[in-house]
């Protein structure tokens, strides 16, 4: 440190503004950013937004998230004032999932947002779209999902204890946003496959996210087979069907697409293939499948019938991104926690400020 930074600067007092910060319940475990008046309006300069426009309620506690309440807990999250548009996105993406609509946020799943960012943003704002794509490390990554995680914690108030009811949680909550590694990718940006070309943000919540390490066949088939197998387990089925999506990496995805699959034909291959036969289900006490309510021990009755995990072939249900490094054929199947939207969000932003912000 220079002596002109060490005179400008007082550790003492961030630090004592930090722990202020945990005192008052605002945390989620890490050091929040302390937050200013100034700071939080270069963060609002970002977004033609009004500051009391109303984005998001939770109904059942009668609270609801303004665009100033969602740039506070943004800065104090770490993010850049240039990162809010994406937050506002990813923030919009999420409110048309049926599930945050209801309980999700409070869910025994204790589910976490997958945003997937797509367009020359990534780029500019540096977004990690390739090798640790899931992993930490790149500070837009693990801001901007942290700005959702504070926003639920300080605004709607779940905390882990209170209106949280998770029963053990996911360890990656409120870190699982990544770039699309759409130079790598076989395939259209998923925006802008969903009709949302350029900057855009797509999200869901999910369950879980578990690996498909699969680097010796060069069969399609039998790589879209290793990835029904993970998709159909007995421990991802609650009710009778259960919905899932594919982040490939850059060598799966090359390898389908150059085999003619289209993302709508890899969703239709794996809504076909994914599931398990009623015997498998039975040794785990999950033949029986009503329409409503969770899966519970049956007869046995047609033991060798295909039970599928989705209900249908249909494409839309199924979110195909790519992302990660062209080194390993490593790819991750992330487990809805309901179902999805299928829709993407454009990134808006005020652009002369959004300049002035990246020229500084």
């Amino acid at each position: 440190m220079s002596a002109s930074s060490s005179t400008a600067l007082d550790p003492d007092a961030a630090q004592r503004a930090i722990e202020f910060c945990y005192e008052e319940g605002w945390s989620d475990g890490l050091p929040l950013v302390p937050v200013t008046r100034d700071l939080v309006d270069r963060f609002l300069a970002t977004t033609i937004r009004p500051a009391a426009e109303v984005i998001g309620r939770m109904p059942q506690v009668n609270r609801q998230v303004t665009v100033e309440l969602a740039a506070i807990n943004a800065a104090m999250a770490g993010c850049k004032p240039e990162y809010f548009p994406v937050v506002l996105a990813a923030w919009e993406a999420l409110m048309r999932e049926r599930a945050t609509g209801g309980g999700g946020w409070q869910s025994t799943s204790g589910p976490s947002p997958l945003i997937v960012v797509n367009g020359p943003i990534r780029t500019e704002l540096g977004f990690n779209s390739a090798g640790d794509a899931f992993g930490p490390g790149f500070r837009p990554n693990a801001t901007v999902s942290r700005a959702i995680g504070l926003i639920v914690r300080n605004v709607f108030g779940v905390k882990p204890h209170e209106l949280g009811q998770a029963t053990q949680g996911l360890p990656g909550r409120w870190s699982v946003c990544i770039g699309e590694n759409e130079e790598e990718s076989p395939w259209l940006p998923l925006a802008e496959e969903l009709g949302v070309p350029g900057n855009a943000v797509t999200s869901t919540l999910l369950r879980t996210s578990e690996f498909v390490d699969n680097r010796n066949t060069s069969n399609a088939e039998q790589l879209l087979g290793d990835f029904a197998d993970t998709i159909g387990r007995s421990g991802a089925l609650l009710f009778k069907h259960a919905l899932a999506g594919v982040v490939f990496c850059p060598e799966h995805a090359q390898l389908l697409a150059g085999a003619g699959y289209s993302r709508a034909n890899v969703a239709a291959w794996l809504a076909e293939h994914s599931g398990r036969t009623t015997d498998q289900l039975a040794r785990a006490g999950k033949d029986f499948a009503p329409d409503v309510g969770a899966r519970s021990p049956g007869d046995n009755a047609r033991s060798d019938e295909f039970q599928p995990t989705m209900p249908s072939a249909d494409p839309t249900t199924m979110l195909i991104a790519v992302a990660g490094a062209r080194n390993a054929g490593i790819s991750m199947v992330v487990r809805y926690f309901a179902d999805w939207s299928g829709t993407s969000v454009p990134i808006a932003t005020a652009l002369p400020i959004l300049e002035k912000e990246q020229s500084a």
